[in-house]
């Protein structure tokens, strides 16, 4: 794996997902509904039949909702929805309250809401695509390679790969892609927000201030991972 990432760490994100669409037929895309988008956009126009999974915290924007279902009709695709384990959400919130992450850190309600139906989906996939990029945090993606073995959802004897490939874009980048080819986007960035995720954990940004101070404002920099990347910071330390 790392030859190949080496091999292709130079080439264009449309190069990297027609190698990940013709090696893997149990192939994900995970669509988080802010700049994934583009991603989604690139992978839809090679293989209409792209299977798509995107995360319900059950805390999102409203508008984030309202985002989904449009790139839903203007894809004809079918999106599946996973969602937290309605026991564990509901011990979760019985004990902890719906805001204890301000005090206690995101880490407990991201694993909850998030990385348990996470890693319930990659279980049975061989192969999954995200939009990370390089220039999201530097405190802890700086380093993403465009194809790399998924440390933290593999299991024993299975190795997941995860595929990257907008790992080298920048925010301009993605911009220009939406802009130049006018495919949907969360309203939200007309607001302020860039980086977006849960409602109570996210906040529109200042001029010059890097899209990740906008998440999860109250903790230290390098620890702004919710789970769903775990890898970028066992890589870090």
């Amino acid at each position: 794996m790392p030859k190949l990432a080496e091999e292709y760490a130079g080439k264009s994100p449309q190069q990297i997902l027609k190698l990940a669409l013709d090696q893997y037929d149990d192939l994900w895309l995970s669509f988080s509904g802010a700049d994934d988008i583009v991603v989604l956009d690139m992978a839809w126009k090679i293989n209409p039949q792209i299977k798509v999974f995107t995360l319900d915290t059950g805390r999102l924007h409203p508008e984030t909702y309202q985002f989904l279902e449009k790139v839903r009709k203007h894809y004809g695709i079918q999106l599946e929805i996973l969602s937290p384990d309605q026991q564990a959400l509901e011990a979760y919130v019985k004990e902890k309250g719906l805001f204890d992450f301000y005090e206690s850190g995101h880490g407990e309600c991201c694993g909850v809401r998030k990385i348990a139906p996470l890693r319930r989906k990659l279980a049975g996939v061989d192969a999954w695509i995200t939009g990370q990029r390089k220039d999201q945090s530097p405190g802890t993606r700086s380093h993403v390679p465009v194809i790399e073995v998924d440390g933290g959802f593999s299991g024993p004897g299975r190795e997941l790969i995860k595929f990257n490939p907008l790992a080298n874009y920048t925010s301009e980048d993605v911009w220009n892609y939406i802009r130049m080819l006018e495919i949907p986007y969360n309203s939200l960035h007309e607001r302020g927000f860039v980086s977006i995720g849960c409602e109570p954990c996210t906040r529109p940004i200042l001029p010059n201030q890097h899209e990740r101070e906008g998440r999860w404002w109250w903790e230290e920099a390098t620890q702004k991972e919710c789970g769903l990347h775990a890898g970028n910071l066992i890589a870090k330390g």
